[in-house]
């Protein structure tokens, strides 16, 4: 059980949660995640990429993070530079008009 809550610190911190912070910790989500998701979308745009590409890059990278990170200040999820800098290397591969 020791191997697997270091793989998996989630089975460390959520036995210890505090239910009091439960309408804090979802009014912060909701917030977040209202910026996120247009946010992810205009990066995936920069991109060049569709914007359900932005959806994916900012869900589920939020997602592995609640499981296997360790930092309780920690944002995850797509930033402008990264969205440009792929761009910049997708487009050699990318033939017109796709």
């Amino acid at each position: 059980m020791l191997i697997l809550r270091k793989v998996l610190p989630i089975l460390t911190w959520a036995p210890e949660y505090q239910r009091t912070n439960l309408r804090s910790d979802l009014a912060a989500g909701l917030t977040v995640g209202a910026m996120l998701v247009p946010q992810a979308m205009a990066y995936a745009l920069l991109a060049g990429l569709p914007p359900e590409v932005g959806l994916y890059a900012a869900t589920i990278p939020v997602v592995i993070y609640a499981l296997f990170g360790t930092s309780r200040q920690l944002a995850v999820g797509p930033v402008a530079i990264v969205s440009l800098l792929t761009a910049s290397a997708l487009a050699p591969l990318v033939e017109e008009g796709t």
